[in-house]
């Protein structure tokens, strides 16, 4: 490959900001991810009749403990895995609520594989948006890892645990 055609790759992996993306909140409101700036982003793709739907619990203890100007975490329900999210955005955020007391941002439901994928989703899978790496979503509950900088540094799988040693030092670490 060719100095010049490496230069092209990263450019147009950098043309595609994590901070340029939107999605819709659980609410209905537009949200813009360039209002994460600065902050660490857990993007989890969730779902409320699945074996790992208990990481709520521990989604929200790692936000109590982390959340604020520093760190956020985004949910994502999605029903592409067995369809074991098929509730409206109306009937997600009562379950969410009343169920684990969730209070980080949720979002409107989406897909995160095939044709209907959500840009949000195209950008964390494909290295060449968001220049890192090539990714699958494999499950419900995958956790996707953005550094306050806005740069995609890893994920864990959907049975790795919210409070797990991977993601906590990750969020503890000072500066990527």
């Amino acid at each position: 490959m060719s100095i010049f055609n490496l230069i092209f790759q990263f450019s147009q992996a950098q043309d595609s900001s994590f901070y340029d993306l939107t999605a819709t909140t659980i609410n209905g409101k537009p949200f813009q991810f360039s209002s994460l700036k600065g902050k660490k982003v857990l993007i989890v793709n969730t779902a409320s009749k699945c074996g790992f739907t208990p990481q709520y619990e521990d989604l929200e203890k790692l936000y109590k403990k982390y959340g604020g100007d520093d760190f956020t975490i985004i949910g994502f329900p999605a029903n592409n895995f067995l369809k074991q999210e098929p509730g409206t955005d109306e009937e997600i955020k009562e379950f969410c609520t009343l169920n684990y007391g969730v209070t980080f941002q949720m979002m409107s439901k989406i897909s995160v594989k095939g044709d209907e994928m959500h840009p949000v989703y195209k950008w964390l899978t494909e290295k060449s948006k968001n220049g890192v790496m090539d990714s699958k979503v494999t499950w419900n509950f995958q956790k996707y890892m953005i550094d306050e900088n806005g740069k995609l540094i890893d994920f864990a799988k959907p049975k790795e645990k919210p409070m797990s040693p991977k993601i906590v030092d990750w969020i503890e670490e000072a500066g990527n």
